[in-house]
């Protein structure tokens, strides 16, 4: 089974990198021009950077140590190294900035794209998918992977570029400078590289630890504060107060076991460089007093290596976020390629009004594959008509109902609308003609009409003439402002049984031919159920009805009554019928009715 590419344990390096760098490429090209601009900068940093210690020897060598020159001459020239040496640094300083800043606009364009089009994505994919992921997961996509390739943006691309080019550039002028001294130098050279290459290895062992366990720390977090209601209910706050204490402590030993690894190799770098200058002084020392090197040559040999150990600690460190970046960017790629399991036809055809007849013919469905729920269901709706489907908890009663606004598709068998498959249709045009009131309403954060007109646009005239169908014109009156009052998040909260009236009112707006009641009064009292009978019934008027209900009341006003149980169709017919039968549905009004 596909993982999504969810693997937390990090990128170990494949023949699929290529892949990877390919995809993030096209996302740079659209930045071509800036980057081109960032590397500009970086030559010119560069450049002015190596320039420092070979104006430092010029200083010494000629105006310092220098003979048969009059102290006139040493001051002027030693002033003119120093505003040199000035202009030089203002270069670094100000091509440093301009880099930071392109590259920061650069990177927060390109994961603003990223961002997008991983969130549009997931919009698109189906019921199925979801069920199958760890929304703690899906989140990390979206924020922590997202922000490590940002990081690998602004402080590695380019940068690295830098540094590769700061130590070829060092290597080159200390050749030119003095071949021998060059040479002992060049001993550190191999040391040097192999100790940041095991360093980069162990580092991203320990960075893929880290990930793995915050993942596990986000989804832990995400599903205690979604389920906060249920923790307080049954107080298991002290259960999973603990849980999270043992989350976060392994969290904590391994950010501290990488900043161990660190603690070991920076002071191994700096004993390096330490030994590097030591051998310099030693051995250019003796070649300074056999005259064989200038004073001034010999610090530019140190500065030199200053500079050569500062780039090989950022880079065993700029490999670990490289690697790390690449994790991400590989689950990131792997979610944008994830197909959708629903589709929508390849060519769009002209349908028909519709008229609401529905059949399912033979469906099999299960949201496991060997685990059936609905078992060879065959059922007819005809036009105008109002079902009633019951039945135990875990009968399918629900699941009929996804199968029907295509949010899964049945493993055997058809369902067809008016005679054509739904598969036939665009999903977007099923949904239109098919309206859905669910138990759980959304509400938007916006003002009551816009919540009932949607994306309709149906006029303010029209939705009046709804209020007045559902009976709304009380709790529209009660409202401050009508239908201009803001409701949903940070604004007036509805209670459960307006939230339904809205959602009737919603769905009339959209006037479909098909409706469909899941369970839309379950959580709304007695009195409040009395009110969403106009509703109800302006609602089932002229419309095919498909209704799962536990409510006797609701039930009765259905033509038809299907019984459930075990994935299959036990009975059927009127109330009255199927009281007269003294079965199933006997039983569940029975146990309705005490």
């Amino acid at each position: 089974m596909r993982n999504y590419g969810y693997d937390e344990d990090g990128w170990v390096g494949s023949r699929h990198d290529h892949h990877i760098w390919r995809r993030i490429l096209r996302y740079c090209s659209r930045h071509s021009s800036g980057l081109a601009g960032a590397i500009v900068l970086s030559l010119l940093v560069t450049a002015a950077t190596l320039g420092l210690p070979r104006l430092m020897q010029l200083g010494i060598d000629k105006y310092i140590t220098g003979v048969d020159i009059s102290a006139a001459i040493r001051v002027e020239g030693l002033g003119q190294v120093a505003l040199m040496y000035g202009a030089l640094v203002a270069v670094v300083f100000l091509a440093g900035f301009l880099q930071i800043v392109l590259l920061e606009k650069i990177s927060q364009s390109i994961m603003h794209s990223i961002r997008q089009d991983l969130f549009s994505h997931l919009l698109d994919l189906d019921l199925g998918f979801f069920n199958s992921q760890s929304v703690g997961r899906l989140v990390t996509r979206l924020t922590n992977d997202i922000q490590n390739m940002h990081e690998m943006f602004t402080s590695v691309m380019v940068t690295l570029f830098n540094d590769l080019l700061k130590i070829a550039g060092i290597l080159v002028i200390l050749f030119l400078m003095n071949f021998k001294l060059a040479l002992v130098m060049s001993v550190f050279v191999p040391l040097s590289l192999f100790t940041t290459i095991v360093f980069s290895r162990m580092a991203r062992e320990k960075f893929r630890d880290i990930r793995s366990q915050l993942v596990k720390l986000n989804g832990f977090l995400q599903e205690s504060i979604s389920g906060l209601s249920v923790i307080q209910l049954f107080n298991r706050q002290q259960e999973s107060r603990e849980k999270y204490v043992v989350l976060s402590e392994e969290y904590f030993r391994r950010n501290l076991s990488q900043i161990k690894l660190f603690g070991t190799f920076m002071p191994m770098t700096e004993f390096m460089s330490s030994a590097a200058i030591a051998l310099i002084v030693w051995y250019g020392g003796g070649e300074v007093i056999q005259k064989n090197l200038t004073l001034g040559e010999l610090v530019a040999f140190l500065s030199y290596m200053r500079l050569f150990f500062q780039p090989m600690r950022e880079l065993s460190q700029k490999y670990s976020i490289v690697q790390s970046a690449l994790a991400s960017a590989e689950r990131i790629f792997d979610l944008l390629d994830t197909e959708q399991a629903i589709k929508s036809p390849g060519i769009s055809s002209i349908v028909s009004e519709t008229r609401g007849a529905i059949v399912f013919d033979n469906v099999v469905f299960g949201y496991e594959a060997d685990e059936p729920v609905l078992k060879n269901i065959s059922l007819q709706i005809n036009k105008g008509e109002t079902v009633a489907v019951v039945g135990s908890t875990g009968a399918g009663k629900s699941t009929l109902i996804n199968l029907l606004i295509r949010f899964y598709d049945p493993q055997k068998g058809n369902i067809f609308l008016d005679g054509r498959n739904l598969r036939e249709y665009q999903l977007q045009d099923l949904r239109q003609r098919i309206g859905i009131i669910m138990q759980d309403v959304i509400i938007l954060p916006d003002t009551l009409l816009a919540n009932i007109v949607m994306e309709t646009g149906v006029d303010r005239e029209r939705v009046h003439q709804i209020i007045e169908d559902t009976g709304m014109e009380s709790l529209v009156a009660g409202l401050p402002q009508g239908l201009d009052t803001l409701i949903g998040e940070g604004n007036l909260d509805l209670s459960a049984g307006e939230k339904q009236l809205l959602c009737f009112a919603r769905v009339l707006c959209r006037d479909p031919k098909v409706l469909i009641l899941d369970e839309a009064t379950a959580s709304v009292d007695t009195a409040t159920e009395n009110v969403l009978e106009y509703a109800v019934a302006a609602s089932f008027e002229n419309r095919t009805s498909l209704v799962i209900a536990h409510r006797l009341s609701t039930i009765r006003r259905a033509d038809r009554i299907i019984v459930m149980d075990s994935g299959s169709i036990k009975e059927q017919g009127t109330h009255d019928e199927l009281m007269e039968r003294k079965g199933i549905y006997y039983n569940l009004v029975r146990l309705d009715l005490s």
